[in-house]
């Protein structure tokens, strides 16, 4: 069970220089307390070893491996509990793209004008730096996913909005996403203050499409995923 280390660290320890005080569980230093942190289940669908893949890790040999374990576990554990799961019990199984990414790694990706399309380390506090809080000292978490039943829908239509406004409809703990080109893929975030914010690199559609405040925030969209839904066999 992860009740004994899912206690989040309280609100009031969000110095960075002082996380390592705030913190019980160790970063990992050897093959067998990685394979125990990968071995930490999220939720019933997704452990912890899901999210640790990278290819800048990969190919720039940066280990990419959580500062502050229980707390990249909490965040984590809200993401899958709260969004990852309630999308693939209802559209099917989610392929992870990205998710987790230590700060070394995030820098790596950042360097030389945004090399590996990776906002700077502040920006991706409590997003793909799953183990360190954000300005405001809240903790959050983002995984870039693909949902594969989506796949034909998009690949026939191009219509990206379906999904983001089923998501908005039906997933109410989501705090944003950002949706890209290929295969649909999208960051889709869990925060303690959540945003509710979709927006998109998608030629032609590039921007927001919705956020608080805006005229097609509220109310139901059904008619925007009707379609899809349709061709899924899915009401």
């Amino acid at each position: 069970m992860l009740s004994s280390i899912l206690e989040a660290p309280s609100a009031k320890l969000i110095t960075l220089s002082d996380q390592n005080r705030a913190h019980e569980v160790k970063s990992p230093k050897t093959v067998k307390s990685l394979e125990e942190l990968g071995r930490v289940q999220l939720s019933p669908s997704f452990f912890m070893r899901d999210f640790l893949y990278s290819e800048i890790a990969q190919i720039e040999g940066i280990p990419n491996i959580p500062d502050y374990p229980d707390l990249a576990i909490e965040a984590g554990h809200q993401l899958c509990t709260k969004v990852l799961e309630p999308i693939q019990q209802r559209l099917g199984r989610i392929a992870i793209r990205s998710a987790y990414r230590s700060p070394l790694v995030n820098a790596k990706g950042a360097e030389n004008g945004n090399q590996y399309n990776c906002a700077k380390n502040e920006a991706n506090y409590a997003q793909h730096i799953w183990d360190y809080r954000d300005q405001d000292g809240c903790i959050g978490a983002t995984a870039c996913i693909v949902v594969t039943s989506f796949l034909p829908y998009y690949e026939n239509t191009g219509h990206w909005q379906a999904l983001a406004w089923w998501i908005h409809d039906h997933i109410p703990d989501y705090s944003a996403m950002y949706f890209f080109p290929k295969l649909a893929a999208f960051n889709i975030s869990w925060h303690e203050r959540p945003k509710k914010t979709i927006n998109s690199y998608i030629s032609n559609s590039k921007g927001i499409l919705t956020k608080p405040g805006m005229d097609n925030h509220e109310g139901d969209h059904t008619q925007e995923y009707k379609a899809w839904l349709t061709s899924l066999n899915m009401s």
